[in-house]
C-alpha cells in the first residue's frame, strides 16, 4: 500500500531532542535517525519517555530543544495537509464517541488526499482486510471491544498510505493472535519501502519484529541497535529493573527473554 524511496535515506532525523514540561525533562538530549525500510520499535519502561518522544517525531508537540525534521524539513514548518500524507499517527487511546461505523472510521484516513471513489474503496477494504475486520463494516465503532476498537485506529493508519508510520503501542489490547497480525502487516509496509516507529512494551514482540530498537530509561535513549545485539540480560536489568534470562531456542531465529 505504500510506495517509499530508497531504503538507505534517512526520513526523520532527531537531533539533541528535549522536551521539558512543568521542569522535568520528559525526553533529554535524544539524538537518532529513522531510514526508509526499517521498523523501530521504542522499548523502556513506564514514564521512559517513549510516547512523548513518538509525539516529537509526529510533530504533534514541539522541542523544547533540539530539531526534528522529516524528509529534511522541521516538523513544525509542515502544513496539516501535507503532513498527514507524508506520516500517519496511530495513538495510544483510541476511544470514540460517535457512532460511525467501522468502514467509515477507516475511510477517515483517506480525508488527506484527492478524492479517487473507486482506489479509495478498495484501499480501504484492504485495510479493513489486513486488520481482521471482514464483515465488522457496519459496526457502530462505540460498540466494539478495545482490541476491535485498536485494529480499527489501524486500518484508518494504514489506508492513509503514507511513507512514514508511527504506531504507539499497537498492540497493548490485542490477544495474541491479533498481535502478531498486526506486526506481520507492520512487516509487509516495511517491505513496501515505509519507515514505521513502534513503542512496544514486549520485548519478545521487539525482538522478533523490529530491525532496531531504541531503549529509553528516564527520558535519554540509552541504547540503539539490534534487537538480539541491545537487549542483553544486563541492559534489561538495569533499565527496567527487572532480571531476565535470554535464551536461545533451536529452530527460532530470535532470542527470548524469561523473567526470572
Amino acid at each position: 500500500m505504500v510506495i517509499v524511496n530508497n531504503a538507505a535515506e534517512a526520513v526523520v532525523r532527531a537531533r539533541d531532542v528535549t522536551f521539558v514540561v512543568d521542569g522535568r525533562e520528559l525526553v533529554s538530549g535524544v539524538s537518532f535517525d529513522l531510514r526508509a525500510g526499517e521498523v523501530v520499535a521504542l522499548v523502556g519502561p513506564n514514564g521512559a519517555g517513549k510516547s512523548t518522544m513518538l509525539s516529537l517525531l509526529a510533530g504533534d508537540v514541539s522541542p523544547t530543544r533540539g530539531s526534528v525534521e522529516i524528509t529534511g524539513t522541521e516538523v513544525g514548518a509542515w502544513k496539516s495537509g501535507p503532513l498527514a500524507r507524508v506520516r500517519a499517527v496511530m495513538l495510544q487511546h483510541n476511544s470514540s464517541n460517535f457512532a460511525f461505523s467501522v468502514e467509515e472510521a477507516v475511510h477517515m484516513g483517506r480525508l488527506p488526499w484527492d478524492i479517487d471513489a473507486d482506489r479509495d474503496a478498495a484501499l480501504v477494504a484492504e485495510a479493513i482486510a489486513d486488520a481482521d475486520l471482514e464483515g465488522f463494516e457496519t459496526r457502530d465503532i462505540t460498540t466494539l471491544s478495545g482490541g476491535e476498537a485498536a485494529r480499527v485506529s489501524f486500518a484508518r493508519t494504514t489506508v492513509q498510505t503514507t511513507p512514514i508510520v508511527f504506531l504507539d503501542e499497537p498492540t497493548a489490547a490485542l490477544d495474541l493472535r491479533h498481535q502478531e497480525s498486526l506486526l506481520k502487516s507492520v512487516r509487509a509496509l516495511r517491505a513496501d519501502g515505509a519507515a514505521i516507529v513502534v513503542v512496544l512494551h514486549d520485548l519478545n514482540l521487539a525482538l522478533r519484529y523490529s530491525d532496531r530498537v531504541l531503549v529509553f530509561g528516564d527520558g535519554r535513549l540509552v541504547a540503539d541497535g539490534r534487537p538480539a545485539e541491545a537487549l542483553t540480560e544486563e541492559l534489561v536489568d538495569e533499565v527496567y529493573g527487572q532480571s531476565v534470562h535470554r535464551l536461545q531456542p533451536e529452530g527460532i531465529a530470535h532470542p527470548i527473554l524469561i523473567p526470572v
